[in-house]
């Protein structure tokens, strides 16, 4: 059969090429086509295009990029028509996606929505598109399925692909050496997100904290699908970025702090402490502020729905308040707590195999 995948950020990428690899294993006929990344084109298929150049987060920055986006919007549109596939496989990012959506309602082309957008944060009310131009939904957070039910759509819970993710890593015994690291000195791992925003507001204040802490190897986690020269502040500090590395980064790590957004819970799920970080354009942030409807920002916070981690949002995220935190949680009492935490958040969550699982209900689904 063949698949059209469509995914706009970092996260959506891994978490589509473990699909992909799901589905390619029960479907050796598989023919995939997309927008996408790095990871879903090292599994095969056809790249229509990168997702790097719409990767956006905020109100205003979306609106600075909202022609590019429209542009993307048609081009994407038009290769679905062309390649005519027996379904399209949403991955997340709601704004453009669901726009797919209800193109593919209109031409008669089966739609799954794989990671349902977080309309459960603000905008509820949006879950009746989905149900309108979505023909199957397969969510990964557990009270997801709940929050379908108010309005009448019956879901697919699969479990979560990133303890598929975790799983399948494999460490790299040359971490330390190759990386000029000490292997007998304490690592704070910096998260600062993926997108340029995130390390325009966040990363400088994140790294601030440095001379308070100076009994850490203090090591950023980079990615390269931004400029580069979005982490020179980093030599100001000298701390080395480590791209493409996050996983290894987290396994050797003691401490982090972390950018709001997936990566929050890949570090509970490595086991290590951390503080939650947000900041972005003023104007952005309070427009959130009024729609959001959630009590917590962090995945981590959701699913226990009770704060584990601290969260430091907007004004909130100083160095000083920073400090603090960090300080709470390098050890004693702060620190065993929060570790307690993320052993009952790892049992909430489940076991592994999201990743085939929802390859199985898709292909079950798409027979009959």
């Amino acid at each position: 059969m063949k698949y059209y995948l469509v995914v706009g950020e970092r996260s959506g990428d891994l978490h589509a090429s473990n699909l992909m690899k799901a589905i390619k294993n029960l479907d050796s006929q598989a023919d995939f086509r997309f927008l996408g990344g790095e990871q879903m084109q090292a599994v095969g298929g056809t790249m229509f295009q990168h997702y790097k150049e719409i990767a956006v987060m905020g109100f205003l920055e979306v609106l600075s990029k909202i022609s590019k986006i429209f542009k993307f919007l048609s081009l994407c549109k038009k290769d679905i028509l062309n390649y005519q596939p027996d379904v399209v496989i949403l991955v997340d990012f709601a704004g453009f996606n669901m726009r797919i959506a209800r193109f593919c309602k209109k031409h008669n082309i089966r739609t799954f929505y794989y990671i349902s957008p977080k309309i459960w944060a603000w905008n509820t009310k949006r879950a009746y598109k989905i149900k309108k131009y979505v023909d199957r939904m397969f969510v990964i957070l557990p009270f997801e399925k709940d929050f379908y039910k108010k309005f009448h759509y019956e879901v697919d819970y699969v479990g979560n692909p990133l303890l598929d993710a975790i799983n399948s890593y494999k460490g790299d015994e040359n971490f330390f050496k190759k990386n000029n690291l000490s292997p007998q000195k304490p690592i704070l791992a910096v998260l600062p997100g993926s997108r340029r925003s995130e390390l325009h507001y966040i990363l400088p204040i994140m790294l601030s904290c440095k001379p308070y802490f100076a009994d850490f190897q203090w090591v950023v986690a980079g990615v390269d699908n931004v400029p580069t020269e979005m982490y020179d502040i980093c030599k100001k500090y000298e701390v080395p970025v480590l791209y493409n590395q996050t996983y290894d980064l987290l396994a050797h790590a003691h401490t982090a702090i972390v950018t709001s957004g997936t990566a929050t819970l890949e570090t509970a799920l490595f086991s290590v402490p951390q503080v939650v970080c947000y900041k972005g354009n003023a104007l952005s942030y309070q427009i959130a502020k009024r729609l959001v409807q959630v009590r917590y920002i962090s995945l981590v916070n959701l699913i226990m729905n009770q704060q584990v981690v601290c969260e430091l949002i907007q004004n909130n995220l100083t160095t000083e308040n920073l400090r603090q935190e960090l300080e709470k949680i390098v050890s004693g009492e702060g620190r065993e707590k929060m570790l307690q935490n993320y052993l009952t958040l790892k049992h909430i969550m489940g076991s592994v195999g999201a990743s085939q699982t929802a390859a199985h209900k898709m292909i079950d689904y798409l027979s009959k």
